[in-house]
């Protein structure tokens, strides 16, 4: 991809091979905007750069490497951070996924990694074997592998999954001419790479730990809450056609009336579901995202109960009090992809027990809505 050398690359690396961009550790105003847009979905699936090797300040071969995601959001956050460091930025091609959910489908993993540094000519540019890769991103590296693909010897080594780069001038069959990178887990979060370095490139226990708090889940809100908007749409179209029955058939002014209704109570459980339930996560005191969500889902309709907000019927009543809490389970139940307190076993177990219990309270909910529209 080709670059806007004033909206990021500022200059150029000559090396001893090649020449390599220089970015800027400074964003800029296209920068920030960039960042809310992608927020908002809004051209989410182009936001990238080109994978391959960057700089920042003037390294030379004895700096340090750092790898990420070729995610723009992952890209400006390393390179933000490395301000006023001289370093190489090693950029994998993660389709424009960030380096956690890269990891995780693997295109963040150890074949591209040792792609990448054969491609680049990583060997040839620095002095030393190390490359720091983020914590975020170990599910996905295999250390060991990596240091064995990217020896460089004289014949492959057993049971490597590509033959490495041949020496000529290696006199014995099987010697190793370069030793291969090593794999050096960085922090958590790219602000603490200045003190990992003054610790000598060690972690400690604050770097390690992942943490969800209140600004981290504001800032994947957005995300969600645009990211089901065909959902939601779907349940107004649904809702709207079911409120038109009546026990004399179809009725458009009902369909009107209790379709708007229905449509302010369905966004009310969405909302519920998608923004307040991740704001209080923590104080919902139960461990699945999906019965937090339905915790506030009974939460709201008692509150809309007691409003007389939930209209009239006991039928009609029973239905939005299963409907609403299904609702907000099943939005909750969505953002436990923006959340790294999940694993993907931890999910499919969450799904398998909540998903039927969500069909069952949605179904047995619209028949009742229906049932009470005919009464």
């Amino acid at each position: 991809m080709k670059q806007k050398k004033n909206s990021l690359i500022t200059g150029t690396v000559f090396t001893q091979i090649n020449e390599v961009p220089q970015v800027a550790t400074k964003l800029n105003r296209k920068d920030y905007w960039g960042a809310v847009k992608v927020r908002w979905l809004i051209g989410r699936d182009h936001y990238l750069v080109a994978p391959g090797l960057y700089a920042t300040g003037k390294p030379d071969e004895s700096s340090d490497v750092f790898v990420t995601a070729n995610y723009k959001l992952s890209f400006d956050h390393l390179r933000k951070n490395l301000d006023g460091i001289n370093a190489w930025i090693l950029v994998l091609d993660t389709k424009g996924v960030n380096v956690w959910c890269a990891a995780g489908k693997g295109t963040f993993g150890t074949s591209e990694l040792v792609h990448r540094i054969r491609v680049t000519r990583l060997g040839m540019i620095v002095n030393h074997r190390k490359i720091i890769v983020p914590q975020l991103g170990a599910v996905g590296i295999a250390a060991h592998l990596v240091k064995s693909l990217t020896t460089v010897c004289a014949k492959p080594i057993p049971g490597t999954l590509k033959q490495s780069q041949t020496n000529a001038n290696a006199h014995v069959s099987g010697e190793i001419v370069e030793p291969g990178f090593r794999v050096i887990f960085g922090p958590v979060r790219a602000k603490d790479i200045k003190a990992f370095i003054q610790n000598r490139y060690q972690t400690t226990t604050e770097m390690r730990t992942v943490t969800f708090n209140f600004s981290d889940r504001i800032k994947l809100l957005t995300v969600d809450i645009v990211y089901a908007r065909y959902k939601l749409f779907a349940a107004f179209a649904i809702m709207f056609l079911l409120s038109a029955i009546d026990s004399q058939g179809i009725n458009l002014y009902q369909a009107i009336n209790n379709g708007l209704t229905a449509m302010i109570l369905i966004t009310l459980a969405y909302f519920t579901g998608i923004l307040i339930t991740p704001v209080f996560l923590p104080y919902i005191p139960v461990r699945m995202f999906a019965f937090k969500g339905l915790i506030s889902g009974f939460f709201l309709s008692g509150i809309l109960f007691l409003t007389g907000d939930l209209g009239i019927g006991y039928f009609g009543i029973a239905a939005w009090f299963l409907l609403l809490p299904a609702i907000s389970s099943f939005m909750t139940m969505n953002f436990t992809g923006a959340s790294t307190f999940t694993s993907l076993s931890g999910v499919k177990k969450e799904m398998k027990i909540f998903v039927p219990i969500q069909i069952f309270m949605v179904s047995i909910g619209l028949i009742l809505y229906v049932i009470n529209n005919l009464t």
